[in-house]
């Protein structure tokens, strides 16, 4: 049986894959933003119901956090400024053999194309390379599960109300690759070198990351 790699472990090599190697059996609650951005996604493409959602969130979140209903109210506003497509499909399980990755898309649409909901607020221009990253990894899920040519996908940053369209490029199919590679390395047990560049600010596994001497072969 093939031991496949979430795409949320793909995108987390890519950041560090020695953090990974920390987490990897551990359990990681959904976010409070997550939760609400991801209700509100839900609904768009149709009547935003303010007060049905809110509930929707409380029932998911029973225990919110003071902060959270203004987060909701801050997303109702951004999402009634833009048109959305109505997805036919929600929460749709994929995966691609050929990489060993699987992953859940947040929604399909009609003409084929589908969308991530992100909590994050949008870039200036374009996507994050880390949801580049993600959209790289569901384009090739899809398209295995279809069996269809599957071009890129919608990134919905819900907080602030705005659609990116990614179709992935060959750096991105790249950065994909590597970090796969990386991933699975890390599942077989491999203790991945510290990048030079890891994100090491506010990392709670930094004190043994970085315990011993660092081996010369890291810095190739």
């Amino acid at each position: 049986m093939t031991d496949y790699i979430p795409v949320s472990g793909v995108v987390a090599c890519h950041t560090c894959p020695r953090r990974y190697y920390f987490e990897r059996s551990e359990e990681h609650p959904e976010l409070p933003r997550y939760t609400v951005c991801k209700q509100v996604s839900m609904h768009l493409g149709e009547l935003l119901e303010a007060d049905q959602i809110w509930q929707e969130i409380l029932c998911v979140l029973p225990e919110a956090p003071e902060d959270v209903e203004e987060l909701f109210e801050e997303c109702i506003t951004a999402c009634r400024e833009t048109a959305w497509q109505r997805p036919v499909q929600t929460d749709l399980a994929v995966e691609s053999d050929t990489l060993g990755i699987r992953g859940r898309i947040d929604k399909i649409f009609e003409d084929g194309t589908f969308a991530i909901a992100r909590s994050s607020p949008a870039p200036k221009a374009g996507a994050y390379g880390t949801d580049r990253l993600r959209i790289a990894c569901y384009v090739a899920c899809l398209t295995e599960t279809l069996g269809s040519p599957v071009a890129g996908g919608y990134v919905e940053y819900v907080a602030s109300g705005v659609c990116r369209y990614v179709e992935p490029q060959p750096r991105d199919r790249r950065v994909m690759i590597r970090a796969i590679r990386a991933a699975k390395r890390v599942v077989a047990g491999e203790l991945p070198p510290r990048p030079l560049r890891a994100p090491c600010e506010g990392c709670p596994h930094l004190e043994r990351c970085t315990a011993g001497p660092r081996r010369l072969s890291d810095l190739f």
